[in-house]
């Protein structure tokens, strides 16, 4: 979908407010598509496959609340470090 394109309205939005904000949306998701994509050079699809296996745990023993992070392969950590987000440590 290109910026121009303004036929993304949604099929049941008949409500001027609705349809903004569905645009809204959509605009918003492709700038952050765009935005991902130029930072790591990498698809969106192989930057979601690459990501989606990350998850961190947060954990509470003896009262005391700890979260671990992901273990990161360097592909994952380049990825990150091109998004310039830093990791969460413990």
């Amino acid at each position: 979908m290109s910026k121009t394109d303004l036929r993304a309205r949604p099929m049941f939005a008949r409500t001027r407010d609705a349809i903004e904000a569905h645009l809204t949306i959509v605009f918003t998701a492709l700038a952050v598509s765009r935005t991902v994509q130029n930072r790591t050079g990498l698809s969106l699809r192989r930057f979601l496959r690459t990501l989606k296996p990350l998850r961190s745990a947060t954990v509470e023993i003896n009262s005391v609340i700890t979260t671990i992070p992901p273990a990161l392969s360097p592909d994952q950590q380049a990825i990150l470090d091109a998004l310039d987000r830093p990791i969460p440590r413990h």
